[in-house]
Formats: C-alpha cells, sequence, structure tokens
C-alpha cells in the first residue's frame, strides 16, 4: 500500500513518471550512428532485456553526446550507453544518473584505454607536439580533448599549444591522420590499432579507464527494476552474447560512481572546449 502510495505521489510530480510501469522504455545508443548499425549492435540484447522485463525498449537516436545528455535531464530517457567524460559531465548536473554495468573490451576487462596516433614515418613523439595540426573525435568523447591533453601535458605540453579540430568519429580520426591531413590524433587505443597497417603509430596511451556503460534514469526506474537490468545482463552467457554487437558481447562488469574517480581528476586539469581551435 505505501508503495503504492509513493507511486502516485511521484507521478503527479514533473518529469518523475516510473518507467517501470510504462509500456516501453526508452534506450539511447552512441549518436551518430546510422539506425542499421545501431539495429545490429543493440536489437538482440534489448529484445532479450525486454522479454526479462516484460516491455519493449525503444531506441532514441541521437546527433551527439550534448543531445543525449539534454534528453537524459528532460526526463526523456530512460538508459543511455555512454563513455566515461559524458556520464560524469552528466552526473554533474543530474544526480539521479546511476551506473548499471560496464561493458566489458574484447579482452574480457572494463576498462579502456586513449591513444595519441601519428604515422610512424614522422617518427613524432608527444614532446614534439607543439604547433601541430590534432584531430580529435568529439568535445564530450574521453578519447577526444580530454585524454589527449593528459598525455600532452605528460610530455610538458597541451592541446592549447596546438591546433584542433572535433572531427566526431574514432574511425574519421585515424583515417585523417593516416592520409596525411593531421600530424596526430586522439581516440580509443582498440581502434586506432585497426589502422595500423596505414602507417599509423601509436606514440603515447592512456593509463585504463572505465568500459562504455549503461546508464539508467533513477528518477524514471526503480532500483528494484534497475537491479532487475543489472541482474538479467549478469545472468546472459556466452551462448546468448554471441548475438549481439561486437563492442557489448564480451561480458559486463557491475558499475559503479567511484569507477570513475581517476576520470574526474583528469577532467579537473582541463577546461574543455566545444569546438577546435581553425
Amino acid at each position: 500500500m505505501c508503495r503504492l502510495v509513493l507511486r502516485l505521489a511521484l507521478a503527479l510530480l514533473p518529469g518523475t513518471a516510473l518507467a517501470d510501469d510504462a509500456p516501453s522504455i526508452s534506450f539511447a545508443p552512441l549518436p551518430m550512428e546510422t539506425p542499421e548499425t545501431v539495429a545490429g549492435q543493440w536489437k538482440p540484447l534489448l529484445d532479450e532485456l525486454g522479454r526479462a522485463l516484460g516491455v519493449s525498449l525503444r531506441i532514441e537516436y541521437s546527433d551527439s553526446y550534448a543531445t543525449i545528455l539534454d534528453k537524459f535531464r528532460s526526463g526523456k530517457l530512460d538508459l543511455a550507453y555512454l563513455g566515461p567524460l559524458p556520464y560524469i559531465a552528466l552526473k554533474e548536473r543530474f544526480p539521479a544518473a546511476t551506473p548499471v554495468v560496464h561493458f566489458n573490451e574484447a579482452n574480457g576487462q572494463p576498462t579502456y584505454t586513449c591513444a595519441i596516433v601519428a604515422l610512424a614515418e614522422r617518427k613524432l613523439h608527444t614532446r614534439h607536439l607543439r604547433g601541430k595540426q590534432i584531430a580529435l573525435t568529439q568535445a564530450l568523447s574521453t578519447c577526444g580533448y580530454l585524454a589527449t591533453d593528459g598525455l600532452l601535458r605528460r610530455a610538458g605540453n597541451t592541446l592549447e599549444q596546438n591546433r584542433y579540430r572535433y572531427l566526431d568519429k574514432h574511425d574519421a580520426v585515424a583515417i585523417a591522420v593516416a592520409r596525411g591531413d593531421y600530424d596526430a590524433g586522439g581516440l580509443k587505443t582498440a581502434i586506432a590499432q585497426k589502422y595500423l597497417h596505414l602507417g599509423l603509430l601509436v606514440v603515447a596511451e592512456s593509463p585504463p579507464l572505465p568500459a562504455f556503460a549503461l546508464i539508467a534514469n533513477s528518477q524514471r526506474i526503480s532500483a528494484a527494476r534497475l537491479n532487475e537490468i543489472r541482474d538479467t545482463l549478469l545472468r546472459a552467457d556466452t551462448r546468448s552474447r554471441a548475438s549481439w554487437g561486437d563492442n557489448i558481447r564480451h561480458g559486463v562488469t557491475p558499475a559503479n560512481d567511484k569507477d570513475y574517480d581517476a576520470v574526474r581528476q583528469l577532467r579537473g586539469r582541463a577546461d574543455i572546449p566545444e569546438k577546435g581551435n581553425f
């Protein structure tokens, strides 16, 4: 009875309708992915999760991380697939954002690294990266400004001593550097490794960072339902995960806000411009 009264009271408050009782749960994949790519990556997992929860999961497309965060804060999203930097940016302004699970990398670990790449023939080191042209992903991409600037600072430089531009996608960064359009680029190490055959070299690599995670809006999803989502994903066996997308089929690890402390420390050293400087 008390729980019913609480639910009715919450339902009268703007933006706090519980998704538990809704016919569908909204989910945001990575921004700028094509519907075909998203369906291939996520549909089997979402269908499996929907059957376990007794609801359908509806995909909400967005063209940038900033749009995803705005939708999350305005109550238009229940779940999102976010990297470390977008999550902590969301958490700062929306405390109800709650990590559920990390999707492990291909090596089975709930962490990944970022890298700076350059053409091997250029023989560049991070100490040489001053006054150069550097390709980045997105402003809210962890491997974009944040990690690249952090790696340059270890060598006594900063991104602001260079010219940089956001190209949005990790693959676009690798290809642009391989073409010689930029002196260097910052991107996820695992993606950089796919392009080493084009003459790229990883010249710097970050410490391990928390893997991408499923983030829940705890204003709309109850603690009981959140635990149900986590348990369903943790129970999925290798056979079930084989149908999931390449980026999410390697198992999951329970996520906690404390997992992001190192990223918060890194962010504290850098103001992240929304636009490039050339």
